[in-house]
C-alpha cells in the first residue's frame, strides 16, 4: 500500500517558488545603530540636538518569476529623543541599508528618515518607507547567505565621537 501512495505524494510536491525563500539575516552594527547630533563644534550634553537608535530591521522576501533572484523589501525602525538644543518640531536623520555577502558590502542605499516631535513629546518612533532590493540567487548561493545591515550614516566627526564614547566605556575605572 505504501508503494501505491508514493506516486501520489510525489505529485503533491511543489515547485521552488511555492515556499517563501529564506530572507537575508538582519544585523545592527552597534556603533552605526546609534547617533547623537550636537550643535556645531560641541559635544556638550547641553548642546545635544537629538539622540537616536535603530531598534529594528524588518522585511519580506519573495522569489522572482524565474527563481534567479529574491525580491526583498526592508523597513528600518528608529527611536529618537529630543535633546536640550533641539529647535523646531522635525528633522531628518541620515539612515542607510546595506546588503552584505560575507565581509563585503554589495549594495548600499542612503536616505533621510523624517522624525517629528509633537507638543511636549520628547521621544518618538519612526519607520522608513520600504527599501526594495533584488538579490541574485543560484543553486550555490541562497538568499540566506546575504546580510542586511542598517544604521546611521555618520559624519567623520560623529564617527570619531562614537569611538571616543565606546572607548571610554570600555576602559576600566
Amino acid at each position: 500500500m505504501l508503494l501505491a501512495t508514493l506516486p501520489l505524494l510525489a505529485a503533491c510536491g511543489s515547485d521552488r517558488t511555492s515556499f517563501a525563500p529564506p530572507c537575508p539575516t538582519p544585523a545592527l552594527v552597534r556603533p552605526l545603530a546609534e547617533i547623537a547630533r550636537y550643535r556645531p563644534g560641541s559635544l556638550d550634553l547641553r548642546d545635544q540636538v537629538v539622540r537616536a537608535r535603530v531598534y529594528d530591521i524588518s522585511g519580506t522576501c519573495t522569489f522572482n518569476k524565474d527563481g534567479t533572484a529574491v525580491d526583498t523589501d526592508v523597513q528600518v525602525s528608529v527611536e529618537a529623543a529630543r535633546g536640550p538644543a533641539f529647535e523646531g518640531t522635525s528633522m531628518g536623520l541620515p539612515v542607510f541599508v546595506a546588503v552584505t555577502l560575507g565581509d563585503e558590502v554589495r549594495d548600499k542605499t542612503l536616505f533621510t528618515l523624517p522624525i517629528k516631535f509633537d507638543g511636549n513629546v520628547d521621544t518618538v518612533r519612526a519607520q522608513s518607507q520600504s527599501i526594495h532590493m533584488i538579490l541574485p540567487v543560484s543553486p550555490s548561493l541562497s538568499s540566506a547567505a546575504y546580510g542586511i545591515v542598517a544604521g546611521f550614516q555618520l559624519s567623520p566627526q560623529e564617527a570619531q565621537a562614537a569611538r571616543q564614547v565606546s572607548g571610554a566605556a570600555a576602559r576600566p575605572r
